[in-house]
């Protein structure tokens, strides 16, 4: 996970001099407001212009799905700058913490650093209070972030993440009662406004079409396997309708990046277990690609 020397950037600055300064003080276990008050030259959103905003690269299209144990999180490789390719390998999923994930999309190199802010702000919650964020603490904590965005967003240079996690606290269901699926799904504005979501979202410009494939394909008790082979399929028909979308690319050996959040942690599915279900859904789809 991340560590606050990711922070270090070898300046001697006051900026550093600063934050040696406020580390000492007791104070809110949030890192975003530490580093507001410490350093605010080193948040993401210090001093961003946005009249250059069409030549960011942006990042497309983020899809989740819930399945009997847990979630999957799944995001394309392609940024785009205006109407050209910026990158065709970016990753747009990221662990958040042992028992979550958040995909980004919108301005890709602002949304990076604030997945990074993110990452911090779990860890310093937990050095200081002694125990983790609740999930929907955590998705709280990112919404707040999101917010202080606004500014940019305004202009811009928005950030919309997608929000994943097995919920730990979870107790088990009172005889009589249904038991309750520990994955958790929560999609953002730009506003910060924060929506659960039910069995499965997507985020993007792609998102129109992926939750229209994922709408089809999703169904109750899937397994992780299966979850996984519909949050890549649902990409492959985002990327059928959707420029900014980049679907698999056996050439060149991308494929999407996917986490999994279960019982057993947050992990990223290694790309040779991505590889047949890839191929398997290019077979299918050879025949008959709008399908």
């Amino acid at each position: 996970m991340s560590s606050y020397s990711g922070l270090d950037d070898g300046r001697d600055s006051r900026s550093n001099r600063g934050l040696l300064r406020y580390a000492t003080d007791p104070g809110s276990s949030s890192f975003t407001q530490f580093l507001a008050a410490a350093a605010p030259d080193l948040l993401p959103t210090h001093g961003m212009n946005a009249h250059d905003q069409a030549l960011a690269p942006h990042g497309t299209t983020i899809v989740a799905a819930v399945f009997d144990g847990g979630v999957v999180m799944a995001g394309d490789r392609r940024a785009t700058m205006g109407n050209l390719i910026a990158q065709r390998d970016i990753e747009k999923v990221f662990a958040a913490d042992d028992f979550s994930m958040v995909g980004i999309a919108g301005t890709a190199g602002l949304a990076i650093d604030l997945v990074r802010l993110f990452q911090l702000e779990l860890e310093h919650y937990e050095k200081i209070e002694g125990t983790a964020l609740t999930l929907d603490g955590k998705a709280n904590r990112l919404a707040t972030m999101i917010r202080g965005n606004l500014g940019a967003a305004m202009q811009g240079l928005a950030v919309v993440p997608l929000f994943a996690g097995f919920d730990v606290d979870i107790a088990d269901p009172v005889e009589g009662q249904a038991r309750q699926a520990p994955g958790r799904i929560y999609s953002y504005d730009v506003t910060g406004g924060r929506y659960p979501e039910q069995h499965y979202h997507s985020v993007g410009s792609g998102s129109v079409f992926a939750k229209g494939s994922l709408k089809k394909l999703w169904r109750p008790a899937l397994t992780e396997d299966d979850t996984v082979a519909i949050v890549i399929e649902a990409l492959y028909d985002a990327a059928d309708d959707d420029s900014a979308t980049g679907g698999p690319d056996l050439n060149r050996q991308i494929f999407p990046v996917v986490y999994v959040a279960s019982a057993d942690g947050t992990r990223r599915v290694a790309d040779a277990a991505l590889d047949p279900i890839v191929r398997s859904l290019l077979e299918r789809r050879a025949g008959n690609p709008g399908s």
